[in-house]
């Protein structure tokens, strides 16, 4: 799950996140204390791996009861290692002056995208919530995703969230998700749905990564519709300039034009006269 703030090197970046004021001084301690050996690209991979991690604790969740499963709190430490790992490369390459914009963008996010991959497979895999919900989950949260890097390309700007929501905010409702899950269990179905005279069990757990996803559709949404509205308007305003100075060029052309013309008739009136006078003589 992205919690990047590079972005290519125009572009500007925006994290106003609600654990930013503790996320930021944090990364910052771990950027000036990290060992010497350590890189950018060891961080990336080691998000990666914290990814991995907690994918397959979800699925070993997923082989037995959720209840009391000390597979959940592996996955909780998966999620840390991801956050650690996923947040800092950046941080530390701005840090030493290591910055690859262009690398780092695209590394980082393609990784992001196997990332969400893994994890939203995973959770429907370990029984917490239906497979085919949790790749609705997928679905919306990618699309989430191509919205930021579409938003970054057209406007400059790279923005994580307006809302004060981002990654950080969600791997740490998880964790607390997971401890929730360790003590109380899933229960049993709490809604049964039926659909063309099939019934559909559903959870807790599927109740909530359903609402999760319906929140990440409808963001994706109200995000398309703000940026396009806000490009409309830009966009706009270029075409109108854009337009004036076309006008203006075609004015000034007219112009230049009509007064090679009226140098070209005065100069065959001249001859003209001319002409005239020395037949006269």
């Amino acid at each position: 799950m992205a919690n990047t703030n590079d972005g290519t090197k125009n572009d500007k970046r925006t994290n106003n996140i609600l654990l930013g004021p503790l996320e930021r001084p944090a990364l910052q301690f771990f950027a000036r204390n990290m060992p010497a050996w350590v890189n950018s690209d060891i961080l990336t991979v080691f998000g990666l791996l914290g990814s991995v991690l907690a994918g397959v604790a979800y699925a070993m969740v997923g082989r037995g009861e959720i209840k009391g499963n000390p597979w959940l709190f592996i996955a909780s430490l998966g999620f840390i290692i991801n956050w650690f790992g996923d947040s800092l490369d950046g941080t530390l390459a701005r840090y030493r002056h290591h910055e690859r914009p262009n690398y780092g963008f695209y590394t980082d996010h393609a990784i992001d995208g196997i990332t969400s991959l893994i994890i939203f497979t995973a959770i429907g895999l370990s029984g917490i919530a239906r497979l085919d919900i949790s790749l609705f989950a997928l679905s919306c949260w990618l699309l989430l995703m191509i919205q930021v890097y579409l938003k970054t390309h057209v406007t400059g700007t790279f923005e994580m969230t307006s809302i004060g929501i981002g990654p950080t905010e969600v791997r740490l409702f998880v964790i607390l998700l997971n401890t929730v899950l360790f003590f109380t269990g899933i229960g049993g179905y709490i809604w049964t749905v039926t659909l063309k005279g099939v019934e559909y069990g559903l959870t807790i757990g599927s109740i909530i990564v359903f609402f999760a996803a319906v929140l990440f559709l409808g963001y994706f949404i109200y995000q398309v519709l703000r940026t396009a509205i806000a490009l409309a308007v830009r966009d706009e305003a270029r075409l109108v300039k854009r337009m004036a100075k076309e006008a203006h060029k075609a004015e000034k052309a007219a112009r230049k034009a009509e007064k090679k013309v009226r140098k070209k008739l005065e100069k065959e009136l001249a001859q003209a006269s001319s002409s005239q006078k020395a037949q006269n003589s």
